[in-house]
């Protein structure tokens, strides 16, 4: 489906972690598809190993089931996006193509899934706390929303990295959250509650 569009060209395939490792360094994609659950391991650890060498790459993990877990594990990995395999074959070429342009993507549902888990433990009811946050850690916290590692959230904002990692932990800490994940899932909540924010805080 994805190498008879004229603008995708398919640079690679790889049916297992191990060869997914070896053969994405070797091809340098735009994108990367991987299936979360591989016979040798796991997509999100290939996702994690390939961004932490190579954060030009950018992975889109497909599923085939609606996982808490997994959706947080895909953010603290570096994914541009996650969606499920029940989705048609013209919505995966259109997440293919955002994910290219760097625009993030989460499956709504696994999202709200996700979103909904957070405000039962209590997590997410932080609206309040967002004004303890000084301008800059609202900047930091939206950057995390958009899928940026604390280095290139450095890079954007002319920090080192170091510097970028103590100011995560304060706005953390502030917000009552002990994840990445669940702030990147909290920037997403508010911005769906403002109809699509643009990423400002």
């Amino acid at each position: 489906m994805l190498s008879v569009e004229p603008d995708i060209e398919v640079v690679g395939e790889a049916g297992t972690a191990a060869d997914a490792l070896v053969r994405i360094p070797a091809t340098r994609p735009d994108v990367a598809v991987l299936d979360v659950r591989l016979p040798d391991g796991s997509g999100v650890e290939v996702c994690r190993e390939v961004r932490s060498k190579d954060e030009t790459v950018r992975c889109l993990m497909l599923t085939s089931f609606a996982d808490d877990e997994a959706l947080f594990d895909a953010i603290m990995a570096g994914a541009s996006g996650y969606v499920l395999k029940a989705i048609r074959g013209d919505e995966l070429l259109r997440a293919v193509r955002d994910v290219a342009v760097g625009k993030p993507l989460l499956d709504p549902v696994a999202t709200a899934r996700v979103l909904e888990r957070l405000r039962d433990g209590g997590g997410a009811r932080t609206d309040g706390k967002l004004a303890q946050l000084t301008e800059q850690e609202r900047k930091i916290l939206g950057l995390i929303g958009e899928g940026l590692t604390n280095r290139q959230i450095g890079e954007r904002l002319h920090l080192a990295e170091k510097t970028i990692k103590n100011y995560v932990s304060s706005l953390l800490s502030k917000l009552g959250m002990q994840r990445r994940s669940q702030a990147a899932a909290y920037v997403a909540r508010v911005q769906a509650e403002k109809s699509g924010g643009n990423g400002n805080l």
